[in-house]
């Protein structure tokens, strides 16, 4: 049987980065389980953008710390390929008064903790989106900072600098069954064999609720699926993300000149269902031709679908499990686990190895839907 120090399940951006601050912080028996490869869940699913635009203070405090991270990651985990970031913003587009209100109390929130966001008038947006159309329009909040990220390459670097500091990473390796023993130290049974630790991480994604069960331990999370489309390459005319709530609707311009773009279906049911249909094709190019019509002639190349990890609330669930000593989760992000996983990787380190976290990440307990301290946050898709 092989022994570790600590045993990540999951090998998407979450896993990848915790590993690497563990071993960083000289854990040296990290090991990484991963039923397929790196990324191949939702990470390398995602529409790779990053924000701090939120409308709650504790993902604003997250995701400005995560961008930080990522304005020097590629130094600091010694990556030479480049992880694509690229700081060209995010566009929010109000289609009403109310709607409108609300972002300019996210902005007041975002600037009161340093984000250098602002409310935008139809014409600023014609400014900073010349192919936008505004009809119907109202206003809008943009920050400059926000952007674009590779989800493959940042996996990809986390991993790479987790291993070079003595993780392991075992890939194509399914996890079979969980127990604990008297001991207290938990004992994995795998497609390569035996792995036995004290300390165990969900970091799962749409499969944590059912890794969560091995150990009697009911997650309140789900998983639903979410359709993505990428187009041809073509001359960049687009700088930043434009999201409309209104639309259920988000589109970016990669830096490599592919139009990204998907759509929330609220009537979309729970489950593990990652197929795509053509009710979404026709839905998301209408919606797209509307805001951007000079892109309609644009040809798109392949579209997919990956699996959010949702909780009650949709937020994250962050932290130890108090029921089961030596078991901590990071899940149910609701569809913005990339984003976040700079700041909250680190965080989580911190407390595993009983540290006080440089972003405070307490409010994401699993113990807050046993007392009722939801929060919700408004600036979602």
């Amino acid at each position: 049987m092989t022994r570790a120090d600590v045993i990540i399940v999951g090998g998407g951006i979450m896993g990848c980065s915790i590993a690497y601050h563990l071993a960083r912080r000289g854990m040296r028996r990290v090991v990484v389980l991963e039923r397929s490869h790196i990324a191949s869940g939702a990470t390398g699913r995602c529409g790779a953008g990053v924000r701090m635009q939120w409308g709650t203070k504790p993902n604003c405090l997250v995701m400005k710390e995560s961008i930080r991270i990522l304005e020097g990651l590629e130094q600091e985990l010694s990556y030479p390929h480049g992880i694509g970031f690229k700081q060209k913003g995010y566009l929010f587009l109000a289609h009403s008064k109310a709607q409108l209100i609300q972002f300019q109390k996210n902005v007041q929130l975002q600037n009161s903790l340093g984000i250098p966001s602002e409310i935008v008038s139809p014409k600023d947006m014609k400014r900073i989106a010349p192919l936008l159309d505004t009809t119907g329009v109202v206003g809008g909040s943009y920050c400059s900072k926000d952007g674009h990220c590779d989800p493959f390459h940042t996996t990809r670097a986390y991993a790479l600098a987790a291993t070079r500091l003595g993780a392991t990473l075992l890939q194509y390796t399914e996890l079979q069954s969980v127990t604990k023993s008297a001991e207290g130290t938990f004992k994995l049974t795998t497609s390569a064999g035996e792995i036995e630790a004290p300390v165990l991480v969900n970091a799962a994604g749409a499969w944590s609720g059912y890794v969560a069960s091995m150990l009697g331990v009911n997650l309140p999370v789900y998983s639903e699926r979410h359709q993505i489309l990428v187009t041809e390459q073509v001359e960049r005319v687009l700088d930043p993300m434009i999201i409309s709530l209104h639309e259920g609707l988000y589109c970016q311009q990669t830096p490599d000149g592919s139009f990204i773009m998907g759509l929330g279906d609220p009537n979309e049911p729970k489950g593990l269902d990652q197929g795509h249909s053509w009710q979404f094709l026709f839905a998301v190019s209408k919606k797209i031709s509307r805001l951007l019509p000079d892109i309609t002639g644009v040809r798109i190349l392949r579209q997919w679908s990956g699996l959010y990890n949702m909780s009650p609330d949709r937020q994250a669930v962050l932290g130890a499990v108090d029921d089961v000593p030596g078991l901590y989760v990071a899940c149910g992000f609701s569809g913005h686990g990339f984003m976040m996983a700079p700041a909250v990787s680190e965080s989580m380190a911190d407390i595993i190895l009983g540290n006080t976290p440089r972003v405070a990440i307490d409010v994401y307990g699993l113990d807050r839907f046993k007392n009722g301290n939801l929060f919700y946050e408004p600036a979602v898709v």
